[in-house]
């Protein structure tokens, strides 16, 4: 199958202001089952745009604005072509069929960072069973999430504090992602987070439909990395196009730099996604 995508963003400013090296995370991190067959980006003239992978092995392009501009333009267009995946087609090493999953020691060293818990975290309104199936025991969670927690569209801003997702029963995507890896990580999962588009969702109710978006990853002995959405209470298909995955929201960030200027300078944001599927 293959889908377009189509960013637009635009940020403009009441007065010329300078602009920090920019760095975009929005480029698909291709595999056997999604592959990129045309790419386009686009940003202020004069910008030069250099392409690299992270640390996390994700492109990125960092973009330097040698002049100051009262706008900073954002276009991409991606076509990418992506395999009908169930996801559940993934087979358990007998260590990970049931709670707590045993990782050896090679795997602990290199998943050190994915397990660090920062404050555990439980949840008012769910419970795991120690020796629970592991696969039920993430669906259950991801349906808890996705039952308890309010969807709310809040394009700006760093994601709120576990404790106050909580509180409010509400909460963005990035919301709902933290929350999910702190309880994840509490159980003993290994976990890293992920950005990138979500695309038509086979449901009734569909959140953060045709946006960017955010999710999970834990990793399971013989099945590698499996993508968790709280958010819309699934696993991870080929509607989900990851373009990052990281520790810490600030590795995921689609978009992370910053305006000069030695006065505050008032700005506007609008930004786009369309996905479509092409035929």
């Amino acid at each position: 199958m293959k889908l377009g995508i189509h960013l637009e963003a635009n940020y403009r400013y009441d007065e010329p202001v300078s602009f920090s090296t920019h760095t975009f995370r929005l480029f698909p991190r291709l595999s056997r089952a999604l592959q990129l067959r045309s790419s386009s980006f686009q940003t202020n003239p004069g910008a030069t745009i250099l392409f690299q992978r992270d640390l996390f092995d994700s492109e990125v392009a960092k973009v330097f604005y040698p002049e100051a501009s009262p706008e900073l333009r954002v276009s991409l267009r991606l076509e990418v072509e992506v395999e009908r995946r169930n996801p559940f087609a993934f087979l358990l090493e007998e260590r990970a069929l049931n709670l707590p999953v045993e990782y050896t020691a090679a795997e602990r060293v290199l998943l050190a960072p994915c397990l660090e818990i920062d404050q555990p975290c439980s949840l008012p309104f769910w419970t795991a069973a120690h020796g629970a199936p592991v696969v039920n025991t993430l669906v259950g969670l991801n349906e808890a999430l996705h039952g308890h927690i309010a969807y709310e569209r809040r394009e700006l801003g760093p994601p709120r504090a576990v404790e106050e997702t909580l509180q409010l029963r509400s909460g963005s995507c990035r919301d709902f992602m933290v929350v999910h890896a702190a309880v994840l990580r509490t159980l003993g999962f290994a976990t890293r987070l992920v950005s990138g588009y979500v695309c038509e969702l086979e449901s009734s109710e569909r959140r953060a439909d045709g946006a960017l978006h955010a999710w999970t990853e834990v990793f399971l002995p013989g099945a590698g990395w499996i993508g968790l959405d709280p958010t819309n209470g699934v696993f991870c298909n080929h509607n989900h196009v990851a373009t990052a995955v990281g520790l810490s929201p600030e590795d995921i960030a689609p978009l992370d730099g910053r305006y000069f200027s030695n006065h505050h300078v008032a700005s506007t944001m609008q930004a786009r996604v369309q996905i479509q599927y092409q035929s």
